[in-house]
């Protein structure tokens, strides 16, 4: 299946109600909308990005990924990247993960860390394809249903030599196109 049409923009408070729906649909002890407003709103280390783009059948733009990363000084923590189920398999968590290497590079951090369910080999395969190695598990981390999460870390972090080209946006401007 061809990669859709999608655009990264920096998330606003106004996206609120489509991020939280998203957040819903893609996981089973979904952040709040509490939760999500205060990474949106009030956490100086979050950044947070959407994929904005057309699902597939619909002819108007709606938000169909979105990334949770935060930079706590020489750190990047990828904290929650969900793709809308329909649209995955499309470059669009790739992109959304990549773009978060990119401000990391950007904003001076020096090594990636995550957390990701021990049974979701996609992602965890994902974030190899960008270098990520598992460094440890945490026994029962996650709930609903209880399971053990593989803690991942790129160090040092870079972008991945074959993605260096493609510039998405530099950090504090607007959108990307991807195609």
């Amino acid at each position: 299946m061809p990669n859709p049409s999608f655009r990264i923009v920096p998330a606003t408070a106004d996206m609120l109600p489509d991020i939280v729906q998203l957040e819903e649909a893609c996981f089973s002890a979904p952040w709040t909308r509490k939760m999500l407003e205060a990474e949106l709103t009030g956490n100086q280390f979050a950044h947070f990005l959407v994929a904005v783009g057309c699902e597939e059948g619909k002819t108007t733009e709606s938000i169909i990924g979105y990334h949770c990363f935060w930079i706590v000084f020489e750190e990047l923590r990828l904290m929650n990247l969900a793709v809308r189920p329909s649209m995955r398999r499309k470059g669009i968590g790739r992109a959304l993960a990549l773009e978060a290497v990119r401000v990391g590079v950007g904003l001076a951090a020096n090594r990636a860390l995550l957390e990701v369910r021990a049974s979701n080999e996609a992602a965890q395969g994902l974030y190899r394809k960008l270098g990520f190695v598992p460094i440890s598990t945490r026994r029962q981390y996650y709930t609903n249903p209880t399971e053990d999460a593989v803690i991942m870390e790129l160090i040092p972090l870079v972008v991945p030599e074959n993605e260096r080209e493609a510039r998405l946006f530099p950090v504090g401007s607007g959108s990307v196109s991807a195609h």
